[in-house]
């Protein structure tokens, strides 16, 4: 599968953003679907995970309160809102698939995603 996200830019402390993330083919409803971000200089890290059929999700604590995943499997897109933006939230913000069918907890390190979007710059000023 391939991911494009998009929905990237800048925006002030406080504010919102939309990521997407579109995949190809028709097969988007067999993945767990994840977003990571990664800041210069530091590892990628978790942010949010979605299950396939959509009614699971898991949060990064950073995360939490403020970050909502959510997917369309009709559309083939993941979507990540972002409110009450912080300037520590600043990164470049990946969407990837993991196609494990028998997993039982949903996966939030980036060895278990099996395909990558290209990225999506946030820059939040403060």
């Amino acid at each position: 599968v391939q991911l494009q996200a998009s929905g990237g830019g800048l925006v002030q402390a406080g504010g919102s953003l939309r990521l997407s993330c579109a995949a190809s083919g028709r097969t988007f409803s067999s993945y767990h679907m994840g977003w990571f971000r990664q800041a210069p200089g530091k590892e990628r890290e978790f942010v949010a995970v979605i299950s396939r059929s959509g009614s699971s999700t898991d949060y990064a604590e950073s995360a939490k309160g403020r970050f909502t995943i959510s997917r369309d499997n009709a559309k083939y897109t993941v979507y990540l809102q972002m409110n009450s933006l912080k300037s520590e939230d600043t990164a470049v913000y990946y969407c990837a698939a993991d196609s494990d069918r028998w997993i039982v907890v949903l996966p939030t390190t980036p060895a278990k995603y099996d395909y990558w979007g290209q990225g999506a710059l946030v820059t939040v000023s403060s």
